[in-house]
């Protein structure tokens, strides 16, 4: 017989417990001492937290599919849209053992970083705009900001400072709309790149440009109608600042610059996400607030998924009218999720009232963002999933060219309101020939993909 060294309620209680007191993540442990004595997540959370099987008392076992018979069993470690989407859309989820290693969570330059950070006794620290800096009054120069978060402040600055976590990342993306009754809309294929400029994982700030945190672009390749679309944002390292927005639309053969307050409209037809949804950082930082941590607990997510390597990196799916609204990736119960809500303080005619970001403390990054409208009705819930790119024997690099390649593998942004849904893959390759890249000559991605005459030379090709 085997005794049980801690009840069965022990680790949520201590979650709760952590939550009101204003305490950093971890149970038995602080999470970040685990972190950085490179322990696993044993040390830190009791089995109930870390087993299905222990936290559902055998009602759930890994390799089980959660649909709609069984998921009231587990309702509480859902966020209330992917319930929805289970209970009334016909989604189904398969359940993964839970990941205890941190080397899987992170791009490994990411990781090691990290490490180094807190083995040299590098913290960060704000500024007085609000901003992060490091313990010698330096903007940041890489790593995890806040391995420990314990405000909402902190679990945001570690969503804001470096968004894919690798110093270039180019996505080769799809995205198809769904109408309400199942049918497809619209199916764009697009090219998203993110350079950062500091708080690399090189240590370097690219161009000697001190000002600026990253570059980012977006060029729509597919279909016709919206192909040569493209959109430029340069941020800003002060967070108070909104970035700059250019764009270039084939049909006015010009760059324009759009005002960036505007951060609530989709930028072509159809698609449910705004710029500000992306990784539930997509506006600068200090252009939000009222922080707030609401809650900590154990949840279930795709924040460790599966990479599925063959057919352009493209999964199978389920659900929906038509069996084809959500993609098949598989969930694994996370022993601490911290609801981060924030509030957009700096856009009076926002429709958005509030976002509810499902930060994993593990990871650092939100498995779900819920946007709430004026009315404070659920709206739009922006989800996505990540993982190492290990399928099998098949292994994606990353940019060392040793370790795996770690990133986002979906996105599922689904409105509740009008049942429509964008189900977006991170693929291989899209329309045009552009691929997935974690690596490159920052010079040449630069004169590529990030400034005014890139996009239009990039519209007319």
């Amino acid at each position: 017989m085997r005794v049980r060294k801690y009840d069965f309620d022990y680790g949520r209680r201590k979650l709760m417990q952590n939550a009101a007191l204003g305490l950093g993540a971890g149970v038995l442990a602080p999470l970040d001492k685990v972190f950085a004595a490179e322990q696993t997540l044993e040390r830190a959370y009791p089995e109930e937290l870390l087993s299905i099987e222990n936290y559902t008392k055998g009602k759930i076992s890994t390799g089980d599919i959660i649909d709609a018979g069984n998921v009231d069993l587990v309702k509480e470690l859902f966020d209330p849209i992917v319930y929805d989407q289970i209970k009334n859309v016909g989604r189904k989820i398969k359940i993964k053992a839970t990941e205890t290693d941190f080397r899987k969570f992170f791009p490994h330059e990411y990781y090691e970083q990290t490490l180094r950070n807190m083995a040299d006794g590098v913290t960060a620290q704000w500024d007085a705009n609000g901003n992060v800096i490091n313990n010698k009054g330096e903007n940041w120069r890489g790593g995890l900001p806040f391995p420990n978060a314990k405000t909402g402040e902190e679990f945001q600055a570690n969503l804001a400072m470096a968004w894919g976590r690798n110093d270039y990342n180019q996505y080769a993306v799809n995205d198809t709309v769904f109408n309400p009754d199942g049918s497809q809309a619209y199916s764009y294929d697009l090219v998203w790149a993110e350079l950062q400029v500091q708080g690399r994982s090189d240590g370097k700030v690219f161009d000697d440009r001190d000002d600026l945190l990253r570059l980012q672009t977006v060029l729509f390749t597919a279909t016709q109608d919206v192909a040569g679309s493209s959109f430029l944002s340069t941020w800003y390292y002060d967070q108070n600042k909104f970035p700059d927005l250019y764009g270039y639309l084939p049909q006015f053969r010009r760059v324009r610059q759009f005002p960036t307050n505007q951060r609530f409209e989709p930028l072509i037809p159809g698609v449910t996400w705004f710029l500000s949804d992306a990784w539930a950082a997509g506006d600068p930082m200090r252009t939000w607030g009222d922080f707030k941590v609401l809650e900590r607990k154990p949840m279930l997510t795709a924040n460790n998924t599966n990479f599925y390597s063959k057919n352009n990196w493209v999964n199978t799916t389920n659900g929906g009218p038509n069996g084809d609204m959500f993609w098949d990736y598989e969930y694994e119960l996370v022993p601490e999720v911290a609801l981060v809500e924030s509030k957009p303080t700096q856009y009076p005619r926002s429709p958005v009232g509030r976002r509810v970001a499902y930060v994993d403390t593990r990871i650092n990054l939100a498995g779900s963002c819920l946007r709430y409208d004026r009315q404070d009705k659920p709206w739009v819930n922006f989800e996505g999933g990540y993982g190492q790119y290990v399928d099998g024997d098949t292994v994606v690099l990353g940019p060392d060219g040793k370790n795996p390649a770690w990133s986002w593998v979906f996105v599922h942004s689904y409105d509740i309101q009008n049942k429509r849904m964008s189900r977006i893959s991170h693929q291989k390759e899209c329309a045009g020939g552009y691929q997935s890249l974690f690596q490159a000559d920052p010079d040449d991605v630069y004169s590529q993909f990030f400034t005014q005459q890139a996009l239009q030379r990039l519209g007319q090709v």
